[in-house]
């Protein structure tokens, strides 16, 4: 990734485009006051630079029935490089996973899961995380209800 010195253009193309991914390049242009043509070369060059890593659409979990959200804690019998590795290998195989970081404190890893119910969470739990060779405990935790979300990441200010 290269190191590219934001500018406030930047900072104002990358707010945009983090409120809506889908905009078309003549509709950046204008909302940031450029010409289409510079606008289109600094997003390729925010591209290119690894300051913009993708593009999605960012689905509704309760639309797709997807109701329950459960916070992990997963410890391991060991913490060796090897052991590590192994379980993030099989934790990233399964979709139900939407999240998933090493952790300091009590546990070694934090999962986030989308799940449609509690039926569902115990099939995932019992035949999908337990047998991971290496868990030795697992703890869950239940969102009551989301506060706030969001995927745009903090700017720095210019």
């Amino acid at each position: 990734m290269n190191n590219l010195p934001l500018d406030a253009t930047d900072l104002r193309i990358l707010d945009e485009l983090q409120r809506d991914g889908s905009l078309s390049n003549v509709e950046l242009a204008r909302r940031v006051h450029l010409s289409p043509s510079p606008c289109l070369a600094r997003v390729k060059a925010l591209e290119a630079a690894g300051v913009i890593a993708r593009y999605v659409a960012l689905c509704s979990a309760p639309a797709l029935g997807l109701g329950l959200n459960v916070f992990i804690s997963i410890s391991l019998r060991t913490q060796s490089k090897e052991a590590l590795g192994s379980f993030e290998r099989r934790i990233a195989e399964h979709d139900e996973v939407m999240e998933c970081y090493l952790m300091t404190g009590d546990s070694d890893y934090l999962i986030r899961v989308a799940v449609a119910d509690m039926a569902a969470l115990e099939r995932f739990i019992l035949e999908q995380l337990t047998p991971i060779p290496g868990v030795e405990k697992i703890r869950s935790s239940f969102a009551l209800k989301q506060v706030r979300y969001k995927t745009a990441l903090p700017l720095p200010r210019r």
